[in-house]
């Protein structure tokens, strides 16, 4: 049995330790937000937070995450609200929306630890999540606008 904390709940599921972190959220705990992409982490599309740090979890043990808090993007807002959320749906963002998730994921780290990014910090930090639509403007547009709704309206 492993005691997970995802989403600010706890849940203890009886799976074996190497089991991916993916397969946990998605098919015991039924949290399918966070989407299979590759299953060898070059994609992005899995990406969640764990313990704050964004991480793959197709490859990441479920066994890792025991008793370190675990963030999908059911738990980043209860209702949308979160300036990546709004800004991403008011820049038109996804196209096929398959990796959006872990977009979202990832420059929500970025601005977290970089509150004010130029275009290089926001290619360098999502250069590991893979759009195949190619909507790479659309994102760096939209994570520009929530760092700006985060210093109007303070939230982090």
């Amino acid at each position: 049995m492993i005691t997970l904390t995802v989403n600010n709940q706890s849940y203890t599921v009886d799976v074996e330790p190497g089991m991916p972190l993916l397969w946990v959220l998605r098919d015991v705990l039924h949290l399918t937000g966070t989407k299979y992409g590759c299953g060898m982490a070059q994609c992005g599309a899995c990406t969640v937070h764990l313990n704050g740090e964004a991480v793959r979890s197709c490859v990441t043990p479920v066994s890792r995450a025991q008793d370190q808090p675990v963030i999908t993007i059911e738990g980043l807002s209860s209702n949308s609200s979160h300036p990546l959320q709004k800004a991403w749906a008011e820049e038109d963002v996804p196209q096929c929306g398959y990796c959006q998730s872990g977009q979202i994921m990832a420059a929500a780290v970025l601005l977290r630890e970089n509150p004010n990014p130029t275009d290089q910090d926001i290619d360098d930090a999502m250069s590991g999540n893979i759009c195949r639509c190619g909507t790479y403007q659309r994102i760096r547009k939209a994570i520009h606008r929530a760092a700006s709704m985060q210093k109007e309206g303070g939230v982090q």
